[in-house]
């Protein structure tokens, strides 16, 4: 073999691997890191924060279709709902969140990272996937998670910002994982009412359940577990191995799916949908 075609094949060699380091990089999960910062709230505080904007906006544009999975109308979302959205939006950026007790803090985290991310699609609208929408610094980077979206007591912060160095590291809930959505198919529903200090408990016990019991996010087919990526990507909250995943999953699994689950002992597959879920 010639110098020259040595040279090329080690380059589209590295080439190669270079590209599958970066795909793997890209798609790995963001641990939870503490951003310190955030730590801050009061315990005695009483002040309250309206969501009221935000559940209008839900209950008109996300759409429940016969297949269990929540919608979302983004092609027709007026003029006006997108400006109600944007200052809702920009009311809970002048909010001084730090101020707030950990229940009021809890709700108004989700409803912000909701809301920024439709509000993002929006913007980019029409896209076949968030994915698509490559805001992100970094030249491997997909989709806008770590696109700084708002400034927040001064500090600019990004989707990651507040899933992974707030809500996840601060609360170490499992079930906050199902009241995010990420706008895409695979991804737990988008809730149709704000999340509040008052309802957070009930709505995040009723997403888990609506989720862990929906095919999307865990299924058993002869005697084989499939389950969403999502357990597999944040296994960490969700005991950090199998024994753990399985012992969350039949803590909110119904009938047929709990019955199912009962002689399962590891997981056979995982998987995601990334289209965009956008109503038809």
């Amino acid at each position: 073999m010639s110098k020259t075609l040595i040279h090329h094949s080690t380059a589209a060699g590295l080439l190669i691997t270079a590209l599958l380091c970066f795909t793997s990089i890209a798609s790995a999960a963001p641990k939870a890191e503490l951003w310190k910062r955030w730590q801050a709230h009061d315990s005695a505080a009483t002040e309250t924060i309206n969501h009221a904007a935000w559940t209008q906006f839900l209950q008109q544009y996300v759409k429940p279709n016969a297949d269990g999975i929540h919608r979302i109308a983004y092609g027709r979302v007026s003029p006006t709902a997108r400006q109600a959205l944007d200052g809702y939006i920009n009311r809970l950026a002048n909010t001084p969140v730090s101020r707030l007790n950990r229940g009021q803090q809890r709700a108004y985290w989700i409803n912000l990272y909701n809301a920024l991310t439709v509000q993002t699609v929006l913007a980019h609208y029409p896209v076949k996937s968030i994915r698509d929408i490559r805001i992100s610094p970094g030249w491997f980077t997909v989709g806008p998670w770590d696109k700084n979206l708002v400034q927040i007591e001064s500090e600019e912060l990004s989707l990651n910002d507040i899933e992974h160095r707030i809500l996840r590291p601060i609360w170490r809930n499992p079930r906050i994982h199902y009241a995010l959505n990420c706008a895409s198919l695979g991804c737990p529903n988008l809730q149709r009412e704000a999340f509040t200090a008052d309802n957070s408990e009930a709505l995040l016990d009723a997403a888990a359940r609506e989720f862990i019991n929906h095919p999307r996010g865990v299924s058993v087919q002869d005697g084989r577990l499939h389950v969403s990526s999502i357990f597999i990507w944040f296994g960490e909250d969700f005991g950090d191995d199998e024994v753990g995943l399985l012992s969350h999953l039949r803590k909110y699994a119904v009938m047929p799916l709990r019955a199912r689950l009962r002689n399962v002992k590891n997981i056979a597959s995982h998987d995601y949908d990334w289209a965009l879920n956008e109503a038809p």
